[in-house]
C-alpha cells in the first residue's frame, strides 16, 4: 500500500499562481509598451516591468495578503494622554509603501528626473503603464500613491511659486525617510458628490495666515505629509465661496498641527490602507491658487484621481483574468482541464474583453494627458471626457470581472487565503470613491454640454480608426452604425432634461473608443490579436443581439486566450 501524501499543487489539483510573472506571462503588456511609448524609454522601462512584474506575482503579492489582513490602528493620545493621532501601520504596508514611493518612483516619476535611473521625468503613460502592473499586487496603498502625485500636480499648477518650491522636494523625493505623502481631504457628512455644501470654514488672521475649522468625513491617507483641503473662506454660498488649502501635517516647529483624526474607517475593501475622520481645530494651511476657485482647481487633482482610479480598475481586471486563465489551464476535472471546455473559454473571453478595453483606455487617455500638458488645446478637451469614461465604465467592470475570476477558481475563491477575495472587495471601491457612477456619469454629459467635447472624441475615433487596421469588410458597415449612433445618442443626452440616458451615453462612448483603440492597437508589432478584441466588442457592446440567435464560430476568437498569457 503506498502511504505517501502527495504534495505537489498539481497533484493536489488545486493550482496556485504564486511566483508567476505578472508581466511576462501578460503577452499584450510588452508590446503596448513599445507602442505607447517613445522607443528609448520602452527599452529602458522593459527590465524594470519585467521584475516589477516578477516581484508582484510573488513577495509583493504575499506582502499585500499580509497588509489586507492587518489593517492600520489609530492611537488618539500617547501614553502622556497628549492628543497624538497616530496611526501604526503593519510592517508589511510600510514595506510596499517603501518600494512604490522610493524603489519605482510612482508618485515622483512624473515630477522629476532620477526615477528607475531615467534622466528625466517620464509622461503619464510611462507612470499608468508602471502603476497598472503594481496595483496587480497590491490596490490600496496605490490611492496614496495617485493622491501624492496628483498633489504635487495640482501644486505645481495652482501654488505660490515659493510654496512650490518649499513643498515639492518633499513630496517627490525618493529617500523614504524624508518622503512627505499627499491626501485630499474634501467630503464632508453633508457635502459629499455635493461640494458646493461645504461648512468647514477658513478664517484670514490679520498676519495672512489661514486656520481651518470644521470635519472632514472620509479622508484617505489622514496622516499624510501634505493635504489638499476645502474650505469656505467667502461669503458666497455656493461654489464661489470656496477656496484650496494645502494643509501641513507639522507646523515649522515641528509639533502636530491643529486637527484630530478622530477614527479610521471599517472599510469594505483597501484595508490595508488608513481612511478616517478629521477634525480641523484652527489648522494652518496656505491658500494655494485664486481665493473662491477653490472647486475648478480641486478639479484637477479629483480628475488625475478618476484616471488613477480607472487605471487601478483596470489592473484588478487583469489580475482577475490571469488568475482565472491561470486556474483554467492547470485545473482538470472530468478528465479534461477547464480551458479545454467550451463554456469555460466563452466565460474567459468575456472576462478578457472589458479587461482590455480599460487597458486601451488607460494608455489613451495617458497619452492624450501628455498633449494636453504641453499645451494642446484640443487634447484637453479630449482629457475632459476621455477621464469620467474610463473612471465610469471600467470601475463598474472590475466589479464583474473579479467577481467571475472568484468564481471561475471555485470554493477556494472565496476563501480568504487566495487572492479573489480580495480583488472582488477592492472593486467596489472605484465605483465610489470620487464620484459615483451616476454622478461621473452626468460629468461625461457636462464635458460634451459645458466643454464641447463630443465633437474633439468624434474626430479622435475617426482618425484611430483610419490610422488602424481596418475591421473585415462584413463589418463595416455595422461599426460606423455604431459609431454613429453612440455619438447621436450622447448629443441627444447632454441636455439636462435627458439626463437620464447619461450612464446609456456613456456606455456607448467607451465602448467606440475602446474599440477604435484597439484598432489602432492592432497595427503595432505583437498586437494583432487586438483586432479580435475589437470585433468582440462591437459585436457584443456595440450592436442589437438576438437573445435566441445561435451565436457564430468563436473558433477564430479562442485564438485571444491562446495568445493572451505566454
Amino acid at each position: 500500500m503506498n502511504t505517501d501524501i502527495p504534495t505537489s499543487n498539481a497533484a493536489l489539483n488545486i493550482p496556485d499562481s504564486r511566483g508567476i510573472n505578472l508581466f511576462s506571462t501578460d503577452a499584450f503588456a510588452e508590446a503596448l509598451l513599445r507602442a505607447y511609448l517613445p522607443q528609448d524609454l520602452a527599452s529602458h522601462l522593459v527590465p524594470h516591468f519585467a521584475e516589477l512584474g516578477r516581484r508582484a506575482g510573488d513577495e509583493l503579492d504575499e506582502l499585500a495578503s499580509v497588509a489586507d489582513k492587518h489593517p492600520p490602528e489609530l492611537s488618539v493620545r500617547n501614553r502622556a494622554g497628549q492628543d497624538a493621532s497616530t496611526i501604526s501601520k503593519h510592517p508589511a504596508y510600510v514595506d510596499l509603501e517603501r518600494e512604490a514611493y522610493s524603489t519605482y518612483g510612482l508618485a515622483a516619476m512624473s515630477h522629476r528626473a532620477g526615477v528607475l535611473g531615467w534622466n528625466a521625468p517620464m509622461p503619464p503613460v510611462a507612470k499608468y503603464a508602471l502603476s497598472h502592473l503594481f496595483v496587480q499586487a497590491e490596490f490600496g496603498l496605490c490611492c496614496p500613491v495617485s493622491m501624492t502625485d496628483s498633489l504635487a500636480r495640482t501644486l505645481r499648477k495652482y501654488g505660490d511659486p515659493a510654496l512650490v518650491e518649499q513643498v515639492l522636494p518633499q513630496i517627490t523625493s525618493l529617500d523614504f525617510d524624508t518622503l512627505r505623502q499627499g491626501a485630499m481631504f474634501m467630503t464632508e457628512q453633508g457635502a459629499g458628490s455635493d461640494v458646493s455644501a461645504t461648512e468647514t470654514q477658513a478664517e484670514q488672521e490679520a498676519d495672512g495666515r489661514w486656520r481651518l475649522h470644521g470635519d472632514k468625513w472620509f479622508c484617505s491617507n489622514p496622516d499624510a505629509g501634505f493635504a489638499m483641503v476645502l474650505a469656505r473662506s467667502e461669503e458666497a454660498a455656493d461654489l464661489a465661496g470656496i477656496s484650496l488649502f494645502l494643509l501641513p501635517r507639522e507646523l515649522p516647529d515641528g509639533t502636530h498641527n491643529y486637527y484630530r483624526i478622530l477614527r479610521l474607517k471599517d472599510k469594505l475593501g483597501t484595508r490595508s490602507m488608513a481612511s478616517g475622520e478629521i477634525r480641523l481645530e484652527g489648522a494652518y494651511a496656505w491658500l494655494v491658487g485664486e481665493r473662491g476657485r477653490g472647486f475648478q482647481q480641486m478639479a484637477d487633482m479629483i480628475n488625475n484621481s478618476r484616471l488613477s482610479n480607472g487605471m487601478r480598475a483596470a489592473g484588478l481586471m487583469r489580475r482577475a483574468f490571469t488568475e482565472a486563465l491561470f486556474f483554467a489551464r492547470n485545473r482538470r476535472a472530468f478528465g479534461k482541464r477547464l480551458v479545454d471546455m467550451p463554456l469555460m473559454q466563452r466565460q474567459l473571453l468575456k472576462m478578457l474583453v472589458p479587461t482590455e478595453q480599460a487597458r486601451s483606455l488607460m494608455f489613451q487617455t495617458a497619452k492624450v494627458l501628455d498633449r494636453a500638458d504641453h499645451g494642446e488645446a484640443q487634447a484637453k478637451k479630449l482629457v475632459r471626457i476621455l477621464t469620467p469614461l474610463i473612471k465610469f465604465r471600467a470601475c463598474r467592470d472590475a466589479r464583474k470581472v473579479t467577481g467571475d475570476a472568484m468564481e471561475v477558481r471555485g470554493g477556494c475563491g472565496y476563501i480568504e487565503e487566495w487572492v479573489e477575495p480580495r480583488l472582488v472587495r477592492d472593486a467596489h471601491l472605484g465605483s465610489i470613491w470620487e464620484g459615483t457612477s451616476n454622478i461621473v456619469a452626468l460629468d461625461v454629459l457636462r464635458a460634451i454640454r459645458r466643454n464641447g467635447c463630443l465633437e474633439p472624441l468624434r474626430d479622435y475615433v475617426e482618425q484611430l480608426l483610419e490610422d488602424g487596421v481596418p475591421c473585415d469588410v462584413s463589418r463595416r458597415d455595422a461599426q460606423q452604425q455604431a459609431v454613429d449612433g453612440a455619438f447621436r445618442l450622447a448629443a441627444h443626452a447632454a441636455p439636462d432634461e435627458n439626463s437620464s440616458l447619461a450612464r446609456q451615453a456613456a456606455s456607448a462612448l467607451y465602448h467606440v473608443v475602446s474599440m477604435a483603440a484597439m484598432r489602432w492597437e492592432a497595427r503595432h508589432e505583437g498586437l494583432q490579436a487586438r483586432t479580435l478584441l475589437a470585433d468582440l466588442v462591437l459585436v457584443h457592446k456595440l450592436s442589437v443581439s438576438d437573445p435566441f440567435a445561435v451565436p457564430e464560430d468563436a473558433g477564430v476568437y479562442l485564438e485571444l486566450l491562446k495568445s493572451s498569457e505566454k
